[in-house]
């Protein structure tokens, strides 16, 4: 739509953050906010649904309904938002219209060919068929919805994405969603307050208003808001302070709550499951949206017998503050997106702080998954090395009871474990002391030959038992 390859240029071909832009078209402005598809990001992707008037699907014509199709459809059900279908690569050979249409009636998204309410669209983002269609269905539904919105009050909208920049301090894309937000306006969102320093459009340009349904990029907040947040404008500041104080010691009053009751929890696991191991984490992030993202998806990982625990999270640069909390928690820093300073590092490297940098979710789950998969105790898996018949049974002086044997199978090792069996019962399960050919005491015994095996602390044996041969080899396990 705006001719623009933004998944192209994040890590991956995914798009990773929320682009929020606006189209003018020849029947009014729409505003996309362009959530990512990637099974992670589900927290953005609900608040991108809570965020918009109409929910455009994206759904592939030659992969069809995948996971997250599911998920997002359920996100806009939620939100109680209508779908506009946007059938894409529609050029491919492989595309199957009809299969699509089929697998989302089966969610509840029916066509209007079929009876439904959801206008579906082909098209190919590739060749930009269909692309003015689509956004003819959209301001369609909007004329449908009556969509209106106050222009003169002050403002009030959501925060999409907020980020800590080094050199802008707290910076946050927000939506206009009534009224006119205005530079030099002051500003509540969350548990966060400021007055409208600076205000750029998606472009980059610094503007100095932005009315309803116009996504933008402003500074002069005191810190970075949740995205999800609801900002507004107020007429006091010492009020705008008043309440940001307020709730930024009722959110604290919740996070700590919260992880006592995690350590509780963990503590009465651990209580029943014996000694769990646990893989420590630091997330940084550039930016809220991912650093939410990244966290859901490596707590996922946890099994009962590795536990992922995120010690802390938050956007903004690896600060020496974070190496210092690694050190007291033993933990593995991950950056995504950002970068320690060379204070930071040096610190980290005195100390054996292992700091991992990704700008691609999967890679660091992947990397989590593999480090997990290192601290799971091994798998003892059994191999029968032979078998042998007791022929007959004597006692020597110096040993005491031997068991005359034929090996039938495999081979025979001193050392080895072994299960007696008495007409395919087994009676006893042990360890070999000794095995001696002829006279000489031998390390093993192929199959074909006699041999005379002593069993440690065992001597209840007679003429006809079975000897099982096997081993206790350590497998390692995967998760």
């Amino acid at each position: 739509i705006r001719t623009s390859r933004v998944a192209a240029g994040e890590a991956g071909g995914i798009t990773q953050h929320i682009g929020a832009y606006h189209v003018d078209t020849p029947r009014g402005m729409i505003t996309f906010l362009d959530t990512p598809g990637h099974a992670a990001f589900t927290a953005m992707r609900a608040r991108g649904a809570k965020a918009t008037d109409i929910v455009i699907l994206v759904v592939a014509a030659d992969d069809g309904v995948m996971p997250q199709t599911k998920e997002a459809i359920h996100h806009a059900k939620a939100a109680g938002v209508p779908i506009v279908v946007a059938m894409n690569k529609i050029d491919k050979p492989e595309a199957n219209i009809e299969r699509l249409k089929s697998e989302l009636v089966a969610e509840q998204v029916v066509p209007e060919d079929f009876g439904g309410d959801s206008p579906f669209v082909a098209v190919s983002a590739r060749t930009g068929q269909g692309i003015d269609t689509l956004l003819e269905q959209v301001l369609l539904q909007a004329e449908v919805l009556e969509l209106m919105a106050p222009k003169d009050s002050m403002a009030k909208g959501l925060v999409i994405e907020a980020q800590l920049d080094k050199g802008r301090g707290p910076v946050a894309t927000v939506l206009v969603q009534s009224g006119t937000l205005k530079r030099g306006d002051v500003v509540l969102a969350g548990s966060s307050f400021g007055r409208v320093r600076a205000m750029l459009d998606e472009n980059g340009k610094s503007i100095t208003e932005a009315g309803p349904s116009i996504p933008v990029e402003i500074q002069g907040l005191t810190e970075v808001p949740q995205a999800g947040d609801e900002f507004m404008v107020l007429g006091d500041e010492r009020r705008a302070r008043e309440i940001a104080t307020f709730r930024q010691g009722k959110y604290r009053d919740v996070k700590l709550a919260k992880r006592q009751a995690a350590n509780l929890e963990n503590l009465m696991d651990q209580m029943g499951q014996g000694a769990t191991q646990t893989l420590a984490l630091i997330i940084k992030a550039d930016v809220q949206g991912s650093q939410e993202a990244l966290a859901q998806s490596l707590l996922k990982l946890s099994t009962a017998e590795v536990k992922v625990q995120i010690v802390h999270a938050a956007v903004g640069g690896i600060s020496e503050s974070d190496v210092n909390l690694a050190i007291a928690s033993k933990a593995v820093i991950i950056g995504f997106n950002t970068r320690a300073d060379a204070g930071s590092r040096k610190l980290a490297e005195n100390n054996g702080v292992d700091i991992r940098y990704y700008n691609i979710i999967y890679d660091a789950v992947d990397e989590v998954k593999a480090a997990m998969t290192g601290m799971l105790a091994p798998e003892q898996r059994e191999e029968v090395i032979g078998t042998a018949e007791i022929r007959t049974v004597f006692v020597a002086s110096k040993i005491g009871t031997v068991a005359g044997s034929m090996v039938t199978a495999g081979l025979v090792r001193r050392g080895a474990r072994f299960r007696l069996l008495r007409e395919n019962v087994v009676v006893y399960t042990g360890e070999i002391e000794s095995v001696r050919r002829l006279k000489d005491d031998v390390r093993e015994v192929a199959s074909g030959f006699e041999c005379g095996i002593k069993l440690k602390n065992y001597n209840d044996i007679k003429e006809g038992d079975q000897l099982e041969f096997f081993e206790v080899k350590e497998v390692a396990r995967t998760l």
